[in-house]
């Protein structure tokens, strides 16, 4: 079976009643940012989350009813199991998902909620791997691959029919990679209606083994690491993935994982999308300034939007710092009545919001009369930050900036 415009559209067909036709959107924010005219494709508000679904619905419908019986296996950092739980639960077949100790426990909980039954084994998605094919191997169920089958890729394809049915005349779909599948049916797909357009692929710098096979001209592994870009962190390519991107991809660039979570963060601030890692690395390639097509019609995929409330909760607060619109200093202050009153009414008069405060318990350089207090502010922007550590300076108060908490 070959990966072309006919199995992508097959799928699209397979998969039509289950699948959600995800929104595709202008964003005038990150045009003005990057002098692209840049749309969103919002997969993160597909059933499940993510864009999984498509392939692991159309892999299950193509099974024979002796292997709907034996069930389904799979290994996944999360999104995929929880594609394959769903479809598997739909068609009521039995489905046991191996996934890394280190997935997002949003993930872990959501695919036990959609049916399957959870096996956590290794750090990295290709250790969990090896554990399913393992269980594969002792039960007969069948392996529906994340990535490196050809009903899977072909029913991630289906996303580029729904842009280019969308928009004609887009110049080019930006895609993450983990192990190709996902970028592998949306070339296909899109150079087979449109052969001029662009396909660019994003991978988190710390584990580019797509980018790193394509420069070597053979199929790479990489040492397993921990990126914030979870759904992406494969070590090794799929050989048949690997095929269709070299082909039919055109570049492949990588994204720190600063720059991840300032995508992450751009994406809740100005756009109101939440996205995990894998699924904001798209975006932020284009704010990184890593794609060079300016001024053309680009389609960022937002792959997925699985991500733990509680990471989100440290990106804010870490961006935040970065971009000097949290602020800490510590105050020394006299021990005396209203003292600290006035300190306050000095910072608030500015518009600033006091989140944190609290007092050093390491005594004064200057003696038991003085107290030093520690502050933790929101502002605006930098240069209101700034204006507010200026005036307290001119009023007199001793103040050290660059503290933590």
């Amino acid at each position: 079976m070959e990966l072309n415009l006919d199995t992508i559209k097959k799928a699209q067909n397979n998969i039509k009643t289950v699948v959600r036709k995800t929104p595709l959107f202008y964003s005038s924010t990150f045009s003005r940012k990057t002098g692209y005219e840049v749309y969103l494709k919002c997969e993160n508000k597909q059933k499940t989350g993510a864009f999984k679904l498509r392939g692991a619905y159309n892999k299950i419908v193509s099974l024979a009813e002796e292997e709907r019986k034996k069930g389904v296996i799979a290994s996944s950092a999360g999104n995929h199991a929880q594609g394959v739980a769903y479809a598997a639960t739909a068609f009521g077949i039995k489905s046991t998902i191996a996934m890394p100790k280190t997935a997002p426990q949003a993930k872990v909980m959501a695919t036990k909620g959609y049916g399957a039954e959870v096996v956590q084994h290794g750090e990295v998605y290709d250790e969990c791997y090896e554990k399913a094919l393992e269980i594969q191997k002792a039960t007969g169920a069948t392996f529906v691959h994340p990535f490196n089958d050809i009903h899977v890729m072909a029913g991630q394809g289906t996303i580029a029919l729904e842009i280019l049915e969308e928009i004609e005349d887009i110049d080019a779909i930006i895609v993450p990679i983990g192990g190709g599948g996902l970028i592998s049916g949306i070339a296909v797909a899109a150079k087979s209606i449109k052969p001029d357009i662009k396909i660019i692929g994003v991978q988190s710098a710390i584990i580019a083994s797509t980018k790193a096979s394509l420069e070597k001209n053979e199929i790479v592994t990489l040492p397993g690491a921990k990126s914030l870009a979870d759904g992406i962190s494969v070590k090794t390519p799929g050989d048949i993935a690997f095929k269709y991107i070299r082909e039919y991809v055109d570049e492949v660039v990588t994204v720190t994982e600063d720059e991840i979570a300032y995508g992450i963060f751009e994406l809740i601030e100005k756009t109101k999308v939440i996205a995990e890692g894998a699924g904001a690395s798209t975006v932020a390639a284009l704010l990184a300034n890593k794609i060079n097509i300016k001024g053309k019609k680009v389609v960022a995929l937002i792959s997925g939007g699985n991500i733990d409330i509680a990471m989100i909760s440290k990106i804010i607060d870490r961006q935040l710092i970065m971009l000097k619109r949290r602020i800490r200093f510590k105050v020394e202050l006299q021990d005396k009545i209203g003292e600290f009153e006035d300190v306050i009414s000095n910072i608030v008069s500015t518009g600033a919001n006091i989140v944190k405060a609290r007092q050093d318990t390491n005594w004064s350089e200057k003696g038991l009369e003085y107290a030093n207090v520690i502050f933790e502010v929101e502002v605006q922007s930098k240069e209101q930050g700034d204006k507010l550590l200026k005036q307290l300076s001119e009023k007199g108060y001793n103040i050290q900036t660059n503290i933590c908490m």
